[in-house]
């Protein structure tokens, strides 16, 4: 029971730590791709062989 008083406090510091770093995906724009992979799978035009 007494290792509860060291996992509590450990698994909320790494929570915080990876809601501020979600959140800093966020404000830095790391979501934001028009064009992405979901968008690209649809496209019948594809070019197997990129330009130089």
């Amino acid at each position: 029971m007494e290792i509860l008083g060291i996992l509590i406090p450990v698994s909320l510091f790494l929570g915080g730590i990876g809601l501020v770093a979600f959140f800093w995906a966020m404000r830095t724009r790391q979501f934001d791709d028009p064009q992405g992979d979901a968008n690209r799978i649809l496209i019948k035009d594809y070019d197997d062989k990129p330009k130089p």
